[in-house]
């Protein structure tokens, strides 16, 4: 295992760079994770039987296959992802093992996009650490995360507040962890993922950016390489903003408190790998929002249904934070 990486908290241990991570010269914490990419796991690592089909997604490919299977393997011991182009996954019960296999007509780019988003953060479910389907950047000595479907805003608004000097933490998943009463995101990787209409938002027409892979219609927005700020450290979540639907208002973008019943659905609406949580990891995830927002504030935030409201909407944000617009 010649490269580590500190992602989500995790030390990553992989036989082979993976793409747009950092070298991690001192690993985080004890968390390590060995990622054998490129290979399956021999019989004798991962048994064949008895596997039982735990998942199937609802998206499709063009020819109407799960785009995702997930297949749980020796009683549960083990998970088996499955991706549509034939991408595959394995990783253990106690998520300390993970591998990684393609086609030959994909690379390592291709597989990294599953990876760094849907593969890790189930691990980290298995693991036992609560996700968010969210981005978080930093205000000050704090985070701030928005939360919400695909296709809400969260890079979007990431990308623009990082536009606005905040350093961005994660992306997509938002890893939190618990320390004496106070709830922390740990930090990502040093990018976003953005589709092609979010560069334009941001950035306007001019702006191009590369695709993280071939095989990806998404943008790859590099922080150092956009002189952007990158959070290495986990910071504590300061308020968390969940997407409502777009309106024409004309005040919005808007901000609205939410109750205590509001702000917890909604946290266990958005929380990240739901599917395949057991009745006792689901007890102990109400357990945990519940805890959070007693002490964390959660707000509506609703967009304007004109995209290029994106800068109001992150100057409203800022000022609901206690900033001063940039």
């Amino acid at each position: 295992m010649s490269f580590t990486y500190s992602v989500f908290g995790l030390s990553l241990r992989s036989n082979l760079p993976i793409p747009e991570l950092v070298h991690a010269d001192t690993p985080s914490g004890d968390a390590v994770v060995s990622v054998h990419m490129a290979t399956s796991p021999t019989a004798g690592e991962v048994p064949d039987e008895p596997k039982t089909l735990t998942y199937t997604s609802a998206y499709t490919d063009p020819t109407g296959q799960p785009a995702l299977r997930i297949w749980k393997v020796a009683d549960g011991r083990f998970l088996y992802l499955a991706y549509y182009d034939g991408t595959q996954f394995w990783m253990n019960r106690a998520g300390t093992e993970l591998w990684a296999q393609w086609p030959d007509a994909l690379t390592i780019e291709d597989t990294a996009t599953y990876l760094l988003g849907p593969v890790l953060g189930l691990l980290l479910r298995l693991r036992g650490v609560t996700c968010l389907h969210a981005s978080a950047v930093s205000f000050g000595d704090r985070a701030i995360a928005f939360v919400g479907s695909e296709g809400a805003g969260k890079s979007t608004t990431a990308a623009m507040l990082a536009q606005k000097d905040c350093a961005v933490i994660s992306d997509d998943v938002v890893a939190l962890t618990e320390r004496q009463g106070a709830f922390y995101v740990y930090p990502a990787y040093p990018y976003l993922c953005l589709w092609s209409d979010s560069v334009t938002i941001v950035y306007g027409p001019e702006k191009k950016l590369p695709s993280f892979s071939a095989s990806w219609d998404k943008r790859l927005l590099s922080l150092a390489g956009n002189h952007l700020k990158f959070e290495a450290q986990p910071l504590p979540m300061g308020a968390i903003f969940v997407f409502g639907e777009r309106s024409s208002l004309a005040n919005a973008p808007l901000i609205e408190s939410m109750s205590p019943k509001e702000s917890l659905l909604s946290l266990v609406a958005n929380s990240f790998a739901t599917n395949l949580l057991d009745s006792e990891m689901r007890a102990r995830e109400f357990e945990f929002f519940g805890r959070m927002i007693r002490t964390v504030p959660v707000r509506r935030l609703t967009p304007h249904e004109d995209p290029s409201q994106i800068g109001r909407l992150c100057d409203v944000v800022l000022r609901s934070c206690g900033a001063t617009a940039i």
